[in-house]
């Protein structure tokens, strides 16, 4: 690769790099949304609640990312948390794709799965995916609670979020980075709330 090449693509990573340091510390706005998440997830679960998630694409790997993390755990050992991510049946997905829309293929599933009590939660980089503005007003209907993660002012989908989580990016790259980090922060709430209240009693005897 000739040298000026070479030069301008390194000029443009740290450019990349930069703009995600500031759009990182631009999150910091965003705390007091994240911990209402945070709790509302805990809260939600202590009920017997369970979370939904999903997203296209790199918005679907995010909603599968939290579930996981839910799921499974963040860094601590503790029970698991009730999530599931719609993206990761791919004969539900395609059978309602096939005989209805792309559209539908959230809104179904959360017509069909989501109860008051639940939370819905969206991962969108432009918030105009019509399948993921579909998905969070079906759930708007179910009177579940519904999250959007998403950058920029929501779009479209924000008119039927409860709680926003918007990066303070218009960036899919850095919009995406920081819903990774948002994530992050939302499963270190439950690992410690989870960790907090597991029973210590022991089951009764005979």
């Amino acid at each position: 690769m000739p040298e000026q090449a070479v030069d301008a693509q390194s000029g443009e990573l740290e450019r990349q790099l930069a703009d995600h340091v500031a759009v990182a510390d631009g999150m910091r706005e965003l705390l007091p949304a994240i911990r209402a998440v945070g709790s509302l997830l805990c809260d939600r679960f202590a009920a017997g609640g369970v979370l939904y998630t999903f997203g296209n694409g790199g918005s679907a790997a995010d909603a599968q990312h939290l579930t996981g993390e839910l799921v499974g755990h963040y860094k601590r050992d503790r029970r698991p948390l009730p999530a599931v991510t719609l993206t990761t049946d791919p004969t539900v997905m395609t059978c309602i794709a096939n005989d209805y829309s792309f559209d539908d293929v959230f809104a179904r599933q959360v017509t069909a799965l989501a109860r008051p009590g639940d939370v819905v939660a969206a991962f969108t980089t432009s918030g105009r995916s019509a399948n993921v503005v579909a998905g969070l007003a079906a759930a708007s209907a179910k009177n579940a609670t519904t999250v959007l993660f998403a950058g920029g002012d929501g779009g479209p989908a924000g008119q039927h979020a409860d709680h926003l989580l918007l990066a303070p990016s218009t960036e899919t790259p850095r919009i995406q980075e920081m819903h990774t980090l948002a994530l992050h922060l939302i499963s270190e709430l439950a690992d410690v709330w989870a960790a907090a209240t597991e029973s210590t009693s022991e089951e009764p005897t005979a």
